[in-house]
This record gives C-alpha cells, sequence and structure tokens, in this order.
C-alpha cells in the first residue's frame, strides 16, 4: 500500500520585519479612525513558509513521503528550487503567471505586538488542482489555503474515498456553520488549536463529544499543555514536549501535523503518533521560521525513546 501524503495548502513568503518602537506610542486611540503612521524598520527577513510545504518539509525529514498539491506564482521560482534540493516532490505545485505567491508581510514591535497584512494571491487558485491526477494516497490533509480549492479538495478526497485531515487553521472564519458541518462529515480527522475549536464549537452549535462522534479523530492542541486525542470513543492525553529554547512559534502547528500524518501513514496508535507529533513542535519551536531545522529518522527515534521511554 502507498504511503503517499497528499498536502493541499498555501505556499508563501514571509516577510518578517522588527520595529524597534512600541505601536501603543505612535498609535493613538482617539484618532484611529484616520491613521496615516510609517514605522521604521531596521530588519527584514524572508523566512520560506505557507502551510503545505512547512508540513512536506517536517515529513520528508521524518522519512514520509509528502506530495505537495498547492500554487506559487510568477516569483517562485526559486522556492520551487528550493523544494528540489530538500528532495520534495513538485510535480503536483501548479504555477499562476499572472500572480504573486502568497505573501505575508509582517511588522512587530518590542512587545511582541504583529500587524500584518497578508495577500493571497496565487493561493486564490488552488482550487484549478486536482487531487484525482496523483491517486493512489493514503492520506491526505486539507490545511489553510484558498477557500474554493479548500472546499474542492475536501469535496475531492471525500469522493475518492482518501481519508483526510481537515486543518481549517486560520482559513476558519471563512467558513459559516453548515460549511463547516460539510467539512465534519467528509474528513476523517479534525486537526484545530483550542481557540479555533471553540470556534468551530460555536458556528456548528455542537458540542466536543457531537464533533468527535462524527470523526475517526479529533485532535485539539493547546500549546504548552499539549494536546487531547479523542478517537474511537477513547481521550488522549498528549503532553508537551519541553523545547530546548523557544524562539519562534511559526509552524509548530505544521510540525505537529506532519507527525500525525506520519503516524496515521504508518498504522501508528494515536498515543504514539500525538507523541511524535508533540515532539516535533518542539523542535521546530527552537528554530527561527518554519523550515530552519533539521533532523534525521534516527535522531527522531532517539529523542522519543528519551521522552517517553519507548521506540516507534
Amino acid at each position: 500500500m502507498t504511503k503517499t501524503s497528499l498536502i493541499c495548502g498555501s505556499i508563501a513568503f514571509d516577510k518578517i520585519m522588527q520595529y524597534h518602537g512600541r505601536f501603543g506610542e505612535t498609535l493613538l486611540a482617539d484618532q484611529l479612525h484616520r491613521v496615516n503612521v510609517s514605522f521604521l524598520v531596521p530588519t527584514l527577513r524572508t523566512e520560506y513558509g505557507g502551510c503545505a510545504v512547512n508540513i512536506a518539509y517536517n515529513l520528508k525529514l521524518l522519512g514520509g513521503e509528502p506530495l505537495i498539491m498547492g500554487t506559487i506564482g510568477q516569483d517562485g521560482g526559486d522556492y520551487l528550487d528550493r523544494m528540489e534540493q530538500q528532495g520534495l516532490a513538485t510535480n503536483a505545485i501548479r504555477t499562476i503567471a499572472h500572480a504573486y505567491t502568497a505573501q505575508c508581510f509582517v511588522t512587530a514591535d518590542l512587545d511582541g505586538n504583529q500587524i500584518n497584512a497578508f495577500h493571497p494571491g496565487a493561493m486564490q487558485f488552488s482550487h484549478e488542482n486536482s487531487l484525482a491526477d496523483y491517486l493512489p494516497l493514503r492520506v491526505a490533509i486539507v490545511a489553510p489555503d484558498g477557500r474554493d480549492g479548500m472546499i474542492k479538495h475536501a469535496r475531492d478526497c471525500a469522493e475518492r474515498g482518501v481519508p483526510f485531515i481537515f486543518d481549517p487553521g486560520q482559513q476558519l472564519p471563512m467558513f459559516n456553520g453548515d460549511e463547516l458541518l460539510a467539512f465534519i462529515g467528509q474528513a476523517s480527522y479534525l486537526a484545530c488549536n483550542d481557540y479555533e475549536f471553540e470556534m468551530v464549537m460555536d458556528r456548528t452549535g455542537l458540542p466536543l463529544q457531537d464533533i468527535a462522534a462524527r470523526l475517526d479523530a479529533l485532535i485539539v492542541t493547546r500549546g504548552e499543555h499539549g494536546s487531547d486525542i479523542y478517537a474511537g470513543g477513547e481521550h488522549h492525553k498528549i503532553p508537551a514536549v519541553p523545547a530546548a529554547s523557544v524562539v519562534d512559534p511559526t509552524g509548530c502547528g505544521d510540525a505537529y501535523r506532519a507527525g500525525l500524518l506520519f503516524g496515521i501513514a504508518n498504522d501508528l496508535d494515536w498515543p504514539t503518533t500525538g507523541r511524535l507529533a508533540s515532539l516535533l513542535g518542539a523542535i521546530k519551536i527552537a528554530h527561527q521560521g518554519g523550515q530552519n531545522h533539521s533532523f534525521t529518522p534516527s535522531e527522531i527515534a532517539d529523542k522519543f525513546e528519551a521522552a517517553f521511554g519507548y521506540r516507534f
């Protein structure tokens, strides 16, 4: 049986700028109706990001078989070259010649507050991809992407009998209750952080137990408090793995989801799958950006044994 994991999601550049002051000292509360300000940002860095590539990067390091299905813009040549150098397959990535790659512009101040602007660009054309061209598949994930693409890819997975994780992430506000119920009905798994899951319950009107009953597994991450996996009528408490240092949370959720995909593709039990996912998140958070950490499968096996007392 194939172990290929199809990863549907965004491909993006993150432009990260640091403002050496505090927004609160510049933004006047009684003048917010006519804001016209400029922030001097002495430092600027570009990170390769996007949920799909972040997930695939971690899954490849684990020894998994990721296949990215997404859209990139006219400015994405260097990114495609980088993926190929990392051994990631790019044949399911469509280049949109008349658009730019999705980009997030992040300005942070000294207090950690952020002002963000997001340009979806090529991501808006993700619905032009079709997973039918890449069967058979062991599992898929529908991660944050263009709205139409997420709807199409979930429907295609359900129609083709491909089990998939629905991971709405920051795109969750785009969907109403009926649409979320449709996703849950099609998906085998739902993965959210605790805030997102509260929104899912609010919009669908369903409590946790009812949502979990409609899925093979419900996964709710809770940051430093670990995560919860509800599967087969059981509740598995997954402990957080202490990080060597806390540098940057960007991409930690994507690393966690790579662990989920690896566990599903390799028929690991849920406690082991959750612990592996937790370990990947802890490794990622100690590094800047979503794809600047590295490890080998044997190193992960050793770290897993050190953390949990057994090998997966």
